[in-house]
């Protein structure tokens, strides 16, 4: 090989690398995963970072007006322990009327973390009905700088059954639409 097609070779193979690393070094925009436990239980973790403060966040997250900007037209957040966040989507309906999803507050530390528990009805499935109040969300909130935010959301109390691998595709899929919202929403 002639000196002028080895350095080609090598700028090539040099550049071919870089690309290669700088495509592992970018985050994608929402990370997904199931966990599986010792104790045949399953944890949807899913992860995504926001470029804002972590207080700008947490306000879309856990006020009305944040929620209603991002995620569901119609919103009330009562933030407490023991507090709800209840949303609609008709676009006619008001909070309380027939579809409204409520999610119980279980507890919150301010800018950090959010646990969250379904309040579920006759539309879910058997399976989860069957685990009503073992089904939460954990979200945590974690100031990356100044300026950037990481949230981690954890579903938990889901069995390992079959039932469960499929509502956690739908899960997932509706989950990281909502995150891309809020990302969306919050970056501006």
């Amino acid at each position: 090989m002639r000196a002028g097609n080895k350095i080609t070779v090598f700028v090539l193979g040099f550049f071919l690398a870089s690309a290669f690393a700088l495509a592992e070094d970018v985050a994608t925009p929402i990370n997904s995963q199931i966990l599986k436990t010792d104790r045949k239980e399953m944890v949807l973790v899913q992860e995504v970072s926001i470029e804002a403060p972590v207080s700008e966040v947490w306000q879309a997250y856990t006020t009305s007006a944040g929620w209603m900007a991002w995620a569901a037209p119609l919103a009330e957040v009562d933030l407490r322990a023991g507090g709800t966040i209840r949303t609609h989507y008709g676009k006619d309906a008001k909070i309380g009327d027939p579809g409204t999803i409520t999610l119980h507050i279980v507890n919150y530390v301010p800018e950090r973390i959010l646990t969250l528990r379904a309040e579920l009805s006759e539309r879910w499935p058997s399976v989860m009905q069957e685990d009503d109040g073992k089904l939460m969300n954990v979200v945590v909130f974690e100031a990356q700088g100044e300026s950037r935010t990481r949230i981690q959301s954890y579903g938990v109390g889901y069995r390992d059954l079959p039932e469960y691998n499929n509502l956690m595709q739908f899960f997932i899929s509706a989950n990281e639409g909502l995150f891309q919202k809020l990302k969306d929403h919050v970056e501006g």
